[in-house]
């Protein structure tokens, strides 16, 4: 299959109808959305993780100025 470039892309969805344009938007977006919804989850089930192993701490941002300090 062959993976079409930006241009093209763009050329393709401007021959489409406006609703049809419309909707990729929409579906775009939620694709984004979801996207950085699963980059998150995974991101915070890492830092549970790296927690539990004992590689990371908790503290409030004066203690990481302190800490950075050193």
């Amino acid at each position: 299959m062959k993976t079409a470039t930006f241009d093209e892309a763009l050329d393709i969805i401007e021959s489409l109808p406006e609703d049809q344009k419309e909707s990729i938007i929409e579906i775009v977006k939620h694709r984004l959305i979801e996207d950085r919804r699963n980059l998150l989850v995974q991101n915070i089930k890492e830092a549970r993780e790296e927690y539990s192993r004992g590689e990371a701490r908790r503290g409030t941002v004066d203690d990481l100025i302190r800490e950075i300090a050193r």
